[in-house]
């Protein structure tokens, strides 16, 4: 077997530094939170959700009944949510506090009725 030149062993040294700080990086990243929210006439399931700050966040809504929206003014997201699919947004609440959620498609009347509650805490 032939060793290996200066140039070859140096790459490979590199390729290793490389793949252990990737390693290193990705253990010290932290997990999203998954919140799976469900929204009908004239609700959303559940109501009052509660979050870290800091750490990112992956909200998943499912409509039970009919096309409704998603909007979270305060973190600026909005998506539509169509029944039969699931509906993702994703972000990383960088203040604490109670955030309104709501639904920004009228679905009839209690329309108004269909909000929720983002809580972020430390």
């Amino acid at each position: 077997m032939r060793p290996l030149s200066r140039r070859a062993f140096g790459a490979l040294t590199l390729s290793a530094i490389a793949a252990a700080a990737a390693a290193v990086a990705a253990q010290t990243q932290p997990q999203a939170q998954l919140v799976k929210l469900t929204v009908k006439k004239f609700e959303y399931s559940p109501e009052r959700v509660t979050v870290r700050k800091g750490i990112p966040v992956v909200i998943e809504i499912t409509s039970l009944d009919r096309i409704h929206g998603f909007k979270l003014p305060d973190f600026n997201l909005r998506t539509d949510v169509i029944p039969g699919e699931v509906a993702r947004v994703s972000f990383t609440p960088s203040e604490e506090g109670e955030f309104p959620y709501l639904c920004d498609v009228f679905c009839g009347d209690g329309h108004e009725n269909v909000t929720g509650t983002l809580v972020v805490k430390a």
